[in-house]
């Protein structure tokens, strides 16, 4: 088989492309050409995912940078290595040390009346408004917003300016524009850092800004990092999860009948893979590895592909269904092990909200457009809706 390269295009939103599935039969592990052209190892079975998170052989730095293979253009993730080769693993160890308990399961669920209290604040103003309206500006967006300026102290009258940051440095096929959009968000942050450095808070950002261990490289890097992670992605799966519920219409009927589905239901949109979006997780390889049949080279670029692990029939029945039901859904959405997201108990917060409160307000929901007519953000690193028009009665 010629190399292929990377990104497969997808025939159907919820379902990986002939090319992926063939791959993923063949086995575990190919050797491709990302979409700027490098070569690369691409894993694409869940098993072998989840062994490869585990794994301390596999890292996000590189020991000679400008070398190394990249997956896009992006200043964010994917644009090449990230960190300090030499002192990787103890940097790993204490960034999650540090922040680890500011975004506990448990302090996590101290937040959930205030999202709560946010989802129907933003759902209030939709009681007999003009239809249609466009889902997207009126809850997807704004939500993650409003929750992750209050967790890390960011001044709401600022969004406008660090959404749009956040966006252009999320580009994956405009260097330029994202290096450009991560140095505003950067600047800004490293700022703001420095002011609650020297007038602290009860938020994450005062929290990290305070740590003697950090220089502000590391503080400014962590914290632009946290603001974008923890809008973009939330903002991406809420619209994409209600695309999804509206355009299966037995699936919302069943959530509608039995709101105890609303967890599962949750767990099952952040398993679909969101058409536009990441190609995969990218790691390097810290040292020779021996990995199923093949040699992996040290700084190897190595993509970890969730949406295939996550649609692998090997560990889902029918995995090219979307199920609300669906029982033990193990899926590798937010990493494994030690690589596990540290903002997920968060993202999960706010998706059950919404989807707790959603249909119960909206019963009648549904796409105000033909579900082909749906613009998708295929330049994101998140991917997602560029607008979602819904009528409400």
């Amino acid at each position: 088989m010629e190399t292929p390269t990377l990104p497969f295009e997808r025939t159907k939103v919820l379902e990986l492309s002939p090319l992926a599935r063939k791959l993923q039969e063949a086995g575990p592990i190919h050797r491709i050409r990302t979409a700027v052209g490098d070569p690369a190892w691409l894993v694409t079975r869940y098993a072998e995912v989840k062994e490869l998170f585990g794994d301390n052989r596999l890292g996000r730095s590189h020991p000679d940078p400008a070398s190394a293979s990249r997956m896009n253009h992006s200043a964010v993730f994917g644009g090449g290595p990230t960190g300090e080769f030499d002192t990787e693993p103890e940097d790993a160890v204490r960034f999650r040390r540090l922040l680890q308990p500011l975004f506990s399961a448990k302090h996590m669920r101290l937040m959930q009346s205030r999202v709560d209290e946010l989802v129907s604040g933003l759902l209030d103003p939709l009681e007999g408004a003009t239809e249609p309206v466009d889902l997207h500006q009126a809850l997807a967006l704004p939500l993650p917003v409003l929750v992750i300026c209050e967790l890390l102290g960011v001044p709401l009258d600022d969004r406008d300016a660090f959404v749009a940051w956040s966006q252009d440095a999320g580009v994956v096929d405009d260097q330029a524009r994202s290096e450009a959009g991560m140095a505003n968000l950067m600047g800004y942050i490293y700022q703001l850092a420095m002011k609650k450095r020297a007038n602290p808070g009860k938020d994450v950002l005062s929290a990290v800004a305070a740590a003697e261990h950090l220089p502000d490289e590391e503080v400014t890097r962590l914290g632009a990092g946290l603001l974008f992670a923890g809008h973009e992605t939330t903002v991406t799966r809420i619209g994409f999860g209600v695309f999804l519920l509206l355009t299966k219409p037995e699936q919302w009927q069943s959530m509608l009948e039995d709101p105890e589905l609303m967890s599962t239901a949750v767990e099952e949109i952040l398993r679909a893979p969101v058409a536009g979006g990441l190609e995969g997780i990218p790691r390097y390889a810290r040292s020779d590895i021996e990995f199923a049949g093949v040699t992996i080279k040290a700084g190897d670029l190595v993509i970890l592909d969730l949406s295939a692990a996550n649609h692998d029939p090997r560990a889902f029945a029918d995995p090219d269904e979307f199920d609300v039901s669906r029982p033990a859904n193990t899926h590798v959405g937010f990493g494994h092990g030690l690589h596990y997201c540290i903002g997920a108990p968060l993202a999960r917060i706010e998706l059950r909200s919404v989807f707790a409160q959603l249909p119960r307000r909206f019963p009648n929901l549904r796409l105000a457009v033909a579900p082909e007519d749906i613009e998708w953000r295929e330049n994101q690193l998140t991917g997602g809706l560029k607008a979602l028009p819904v009528s409400l009665t």
